[in-house]
Parts: structure tokens; sequence; C-alpha cells
């Protein structure tokens, strides 16, 4: 299954081994054979456009026409238009009767890209295809079969989108019937470089210079950065260096300058006005610490409340304190000076020692709840993130930052 899976990357130019994403290939590849619909999901820029194709050529309709159809760059007055057709007359410019998409791909595929994008109206239009393949023209009242295989894709959560009344829920669960998720660039660390290096190759035949080279810590950087944009965004980042920068090999600083927004796209351990990372991802944590401050606050308050009062005389360079205990019930601790090491009759000798002050900050207390988190399940990431209430990526954050790794 593995060699097939690197026939069919080289194939349709698809750069990656992350396990999420062979997952994506391979269930693509099980699902053509049929005629079942499928939806990608992803953010934009990951590279959903290459699965509808390989569905399509690896099915028994990979003779008939394929169509990819972006809705969401279609006009909402239009669109029902271009996906099933009108008649001659049906509305103002309509000079000739036209086929729409549905008729053209009768027998074939059609991919319907950024499908959250769609009106209601059209909505409705489409479950009809999908529950018995007919549909109707606009301006017309005679019904027509197609018989066309669909596949849809989105980057929007379909689900939100029900709930504010965008979107049918009908329609969703009929072209949910197999979901293929495709991972963002953030987390396919060990494809990012590899993408890299292949954009910087295409380029550098393109435009007849040699192919740009990243230095170990540009390399670090590219592969920390968020790439919001994810593999669209970096293949345009790569082809702006090639073409603007005449020194082939690329060091961290020089890199940062073609990454927008660099420090908002950075791994911190806490949000800030500049960093700018959603909150709702560690304020678990966080309520986690300010519980533990405040009960640690309040059983050093409960300490002091029922200890003796003490009276502290210091001077500098004495090598032991002695403390006293008197009818009042105040300790006095006297500095003295140790002759001979002989402790002075009726008195304890304690050595002089400087205690540093426990520290309280949200730093320590969080580095320290991750470390105890991470040992009581034996380094288990996703468990050990589980009981901190944060997303494992959350946690691979902070545990490079602390260097717990």
């Amino acid at each position: 299954m593995y060699e097939h899976l690197q026939t069919i990357k080289q194939r349709y130019g698809i750069i990656g081994n992350d396990p999420a994403l062979n997952r994506a290939l391979d269930k693509a590849l099980r699902v053509a054979p049929t005629d079942i619909t499928v939806l990608i999901t992803g953010e934009s820029g990951v590279g959903k456009e290459h699965i509808p194709k390989i569905i399509h050529q690896h099915s028994h309709r990979k003779h008939g026409p394929y169509f990819a159809v972006n809705c969401g760059a279609i006009p909402e007055g239009t669109i029902d238009s271009e996906l099933f057709g009108h008649e001659k007359g049906s509305f103002t410019g309509a000079s000739s009767t036209r086929k729409g998409y549905f008729e053209v791909a009768d027998g074939g595929t059609l991919f319907l890209d950024e499908v959250g994008e769609l009106p209601l109206t059209t909505q409705v239009r489409l479950l009809r295809v999908l529950e018995n393949g007919e549909f109707l023209k606009v301006g017309s009242s005679k019904v027509q079969k197609t018989d066309v295989r669909i596949v849809a894709a989105t980057n929007k959560n379909l689900l939100k989108l029900i709930e504010d009344g965008k979107f049918r829920e009908d329609l969703f669960y009929r072209l949910n019937t197999v979901e293929i998720s495709l991972p963002p660039l953030r987390e396919r660390k060990g494809d990012i470089h590899l993408l890299f290096r292949k954009f910087a190759a295409d380029f550098a035949q393109r435009y007849g210079r040699p192919a740009v080279r990243l230095t170990p810590d540009a390399v670090a950087v590219l592969e920390s950065y968020d790439w919001p944009g994810n593999i669209r965004q970096l293949r345009n980042v790569v082809e702006e260096i090639s073409v603007m920068e005449e020194e082939r090999m690329i060091d961290a600083a020089t890199l940062k300058n073609y990454l927008p927004d660099y420090q908002k796209h950075f791994p911190s351990v806490i949000p800030t006005e500049t960093a700018n990372f959603d909150y709702n991802k560690d304020r678990e944590i966080i309520y986690k610490l300010i519980f533990d401050l405040k009960k640690e606050l309040d059983y050093l308050k409960d300490k002091v409340e029922h200890q003796k009062p003490v009276l502290y005389l210091q001077e500098k360079n004495q090598g032991y304190k002695t403390v006293k205990h008197t009818e009042e019930g105040v300790e006095i601790i006297l500095p003295v000076k140790n002759v001979g090491n002989e402790p002075v009759s009726g008195e304890e000798m304690v050595p002089l020692t400087t205690q540093e002050e426990e520290s309280l900050s949200l730093q320590d207390r969080e580095r320290e709840l991750i470390k105890k988190a991470l040992e009581k399940h034996h380094g288990k990431r996703k468990k050990a993130a589980q009981e901190l209430g944060i997303s494992e990526r959350t946690l691979y954050r902070k545990i490079k930052l602390y260097g717990l790794d």
C-alpha cells in the first residue's frame, strides 16, 4: 500500500509523508470505485483539489467528464443557471437555452468546491439531485435526469453554518456520507522543508537560477511558523524569495522578512496583544493555575496567623545565629560569633542560611503542572493533554518552550 501511495503522490504532485495525509489518500483510493458522495474538509490552501481528481481517475467514471466548480466564485444570481442550466427567456439576458454542469457532467464526476457558500435555494436543488438524480433548468418545468458523482469540499464548519441557519442539515448528511479531512500544514512539521525544497527546485528551473536553500536556523523558523495560508502560502513565499534574493543560502533573519506577522504566528507561552493567540486554548490550564495559587496563598496565610511573632536582629558577616525563647512568647533571633564552634549556654545554635522566596509565577506553576502530567502518563502527550484540559498542539508548544522534551 505504501508503494502505491508513493506512486499516487508522484502522479499528482503531492509532497509529504505525514500519517494524516497518507490516511486521507488511502481513504480516497478506497472510496473511488464506488459512487458514494464524498465531503472533503480542511483549511484553505491544504490541497483539497487533488482528492476529487484521484477519486475520479480511480473510478469506473474515469473516461467520463470531470468538472470542478468553485461555488464561492459564482454570483448568487447566476449559480442556479451555472449548475442546472436555463431556458431561453427565463431571465433578462437569457438569449438562448444553456446546459448546466449537472447536464454536461452526466456519466462523470462533479467537484463542488466551497460548497458551504451555496445559497439556501440552490441547496434545495442540490439535495434533490443527490436524492434521485433529478433537476430542473431555470425557467423550465421539465424534470431531467443525470448520473453524476458528487465530490464536495469546504473550508468552513458546516455544523456551525447549520446552527446559524445558513446550511441545510439534510444536505449536510447527504454530502457527508464519507468525509476525508486534510491536515493543515502546521500539523505536518516533517513535510514543510520537503515542500520548500520542491518549490525551490521548481522556481529555479522556471527562472533559470540556482535553487534557494536554508541554513539550519532558517529551517527551524520555517517549521515553527504557523502557516495560516498553508501550502499555497508556502509556495508563494518560496517564489518571492527565489526572485528577490541574490544570495542563494537563506538564513533565519532573511526568511523572517518573508513571513507575514511572524511574531503573531510563532508559538508563545502566553497570548499577548502582539501574539494574538486564541485564549480559549489555554483557558482551562490558566484556571487550574489560579485555583492552585489561591490554595497555596490560603495555606500561607493560615500558617502566618498561627505562628508566634518573630523579631529579627541581623548583622553582617555573622556565621551563626541564636534562637532565644522569652516569657512573652516572642522569639528573638540574635547574631553571635562562632568562637571555637562552642554553642552559647542555654541557646540553640542555628546556621545562617538564605532561603529563596518560593516562586508563585504562572509560568513556573504551569511548567510544574505539565511536568507532573507527563510523568503521571509516562510521557504520553495525548493523555497528558486530556488531563490538563488543553489540545495536544498547545501541550507540544509548551513542552518545547519549557524544555520538557
